[in-house]
């Protein structure tokens, strides 16, 4: 059963092990062709999930290992192109096939998806967006949940570019633009914007 579905597109999502990542398969439903986004853990269960589909690349929205843990099996078993930032190469110990730009127009059969980079949690944080029916979708990875930004705490993040990266590319968009992280569950740009000032007091 789809995420999401109107005529153009389905989405669906995997909740994987090891630490509950949401793997989203995105489907155009005029041609059949998908990418996976964030192949993170539990191969067999991606591969069996796009059967029914075209895949044509594993987007990656950053390297840490919970997020590309399952890309080399993926990869290999269905042949297709494992996508990530060249900012984040070092940390998925990965070399892209096929490295993501900044705004880079991705093509899905049918459909069009956008790569914004928005570094912070990462060096190459990168989020996705497609534009749907009842407003755009954004995949979001870790840069953004419900509740606010993601981690950064370790040496390659800072609170101050992810904040940067909300502010300018992502709480830009329109309130009904759906996010769709790397764990848990869903929100809109809407109902996160107001608590902006919120995070910057809190400090993460």
């Amino acid at each position: 059963m789809s995420f999401y579905e109107d005529a153009r597109v389905a989405v669906h999502r995997l909740v994987t092990e090891p630490l509950e990542n949401n793997v989203w398969i995105v489907v155009c439903r005029t041609t059949s062709e998908a990418v996976i986004i964030d192949a993170a853990g539990e191969p067999d269960r991606i591969i069996y999930a796009v059967k029914p589909y075209q895949p044509v690349a594993i987007l990656t929205t950053h390297g840490h290992f919970d997020h590309v843990g399952a890309a080399p099996a993926v990869k290999n078993a269905l042949q297709i192109p494992f996508r990530i930032h060249a900012k984040d190469e070092h940390l998925a110990q990965l070399a892209a096939d096929e490295p993501l730009a900044d705004n880079e127009e991705i093509a899905v059969g049918a459909l069009r998806m956008t790569a914004v980079h928005t570094p912070g949690h990462t060096p190459g944080s990168t989020c996705f967006v497609l534009s749907a029916d009842e407003g755009d979708l954004l995949f979001s990875g870790d840069t953004l949940f419900p509740g606010g930004p993601g981690a950064t705490r370790s040496k390659e993040s800072s609170f101050e570019m992810i904040m940067k990266s909300l502010e300018q590319r992502l709480f830009t968009m329109t309130d009904e633009t759906r996010i769709l992280p790397g764990h848990g569950e869903d929100s809109t740009i809407g109902h996160e914007r107001p608590f902006l000032p919120e995070w910057h007091a809190r400090g993460w």
